[in-house]
């Protein structure tokens, strides 16, 4: 089914509450200046799918609008633009999922991840024990190749890479679909300069500031740049770790070197870095998320959020373990349990929360574009 009859069919309360609310923002403008949905809402006359769909994956859920808002609730016209967004956005990662029949994952996504979670470490694990002699297991393995010991490199290298590419094209396949449908062509995804302006905004989570600098709005209506930085550490801390299994796969089948590595090696102070990154990125936004104004959310969507969260935290976790304790009989059941974390993460990939950065990028994109 072609992306733009996926969302002309597509007629749920979500989009209509968009359509509804988006409407009244459009006639009334007080929040022009906050974010680039509201700029952006000014080309369009009629909310449809792919307008409330482009809209929803602009907004970063900064609530500002909410605590400026003269039609929010008790008021009759119940306004209520990050709330109503939130629930539209989680929508449109269902609607242009593939495969189709795999795209439910993402309306119990907490409980998904977590089965997913509890069934990979059970089979990393048992597949460990099953087929590593117990003498080598519980041994001390130590110097280069000594993972591999534990869990054949091949294998490692099979169920790793064909996941990933599974997992990777469904999300490519997702991503292209929602591009057709809110009309980003690939000469403008392709410019420069919409790129350029795009990844600027997401590397610098601009419109994280609020639309004046001073953050997103907190449950009591102050400002506070807590949310960015908790992003921040976020974003990089995982694009640290990325950088460091690259570099990794160059030492091992470029120059011959095979993990684990030293200490001091690139890859082990990129993942290290990355790691520590995410622990506090993670955990900062699970906070915040406890706290956040019910009021101004989605709250039945926050499964997701919590989920990735969680996954995140316990990779950068396993990961630490089985750096700190890799030359220790412990080694071989910390590999596994790591290794159960980054494959759960990688099976739920196209059907998580992840999946909101890509979107949002193309989002922005198309808006940079609008801008040319």
């Amino acid at each position: 089914m072609s992306a733009p009859l996926i969302a002309s069919l597509r007629d749920n309360s979500a989009i209509r509450d968009t359509s509804r609310v988006m409407t009244i923002c459009n006639a009334c403008r007080y929040c022009e200046g906050f974010c680039p949905v509201f700029p952006a809402m000014t080309q369009f006359r009629t909310f449809d799918a792919p307008a409330a769909d482009y809209l929803a994956n602009l907004c970063h859920n900064c609530m500002a609008c909410y605590h400026a808002c003269q039609y929010k609730p008790p008021h009759e016209f119940d306004v209520n633009l990050p709330g109503t967004l939130a629930d539209t956005r989680a929508d449109s990662y269902q609607a242009y999922a593939w495969p189709g029949s795999l795209a439910g994952l993402f309306h119990k996504n907490g409980l998904v991840v977590s089965l997913s979670v509890a069934l990979a470490l059970a089979a990393v694990i048992s597949l460990t024990v099953l087929l590593v002699d117990a003498e080598v297991l519980w041994q001390t393995q130590t110097g280069a190749g000594a993972f591999y010991r534990i869990i054949p490199h091949a294998l490692m290298v099979l169920v790793a890479g064909s996941i990933t590419i599974a997992a990777g094209a469904a999300l490519l396949i997702s991503l292209m679909r929602f591009s057709r449908a809110v009309g980003l062509r690939a000469a403008e995804l392709f410019s420069p300069r919409v790129i350029c302006r795009a990844l600027s905004d997401v590397f610098t989570l601009r419109h994280l500031g609020g639309g004046h600098g001073d953050g997103c709005n907190t449950g009591d209506a102050s400002f506070s740049n807590q949310r960015r930085y908790f992003h921040h550490f976020t974003m990089w801390g995982f694009l640290l770790c990325f950088a460091a299994t690259c570099v990794a796969t160059l030492y091992e089948y470029g120059l011959g070197r095979m993990s684990p590595f030293p200490w001091t090696s690139l890859p082990v102070l990129l993942g290290s870095s990355g790691g520590l990154g995410l622990l506090i990125g993670t955990s900062g936004l699970f906070v915040l998320k406890l706290k956040t104004d019910p009021d101004a959310t989605a709250p039945h969507r926050l499964g997701m959020d919590y989920a990735l969260l969680i996954l995140l935290f316990s990779i950068s976790l396993t990961g630490f373990a089985l750096l700190f304790w890799r030359d220790t009989p412990a080694m071989g059941i910390l590999l596994a349990v790591h290794l159960g974390f980054v494959l759960a993460f990688f099976l739920t990939l196209p059907y998580s929360k992840f999946v909101h950065g890509f979107y949002r990028l193309l989002a922005l994109a198309k808006y940079a574009a609008a801008k040319e």
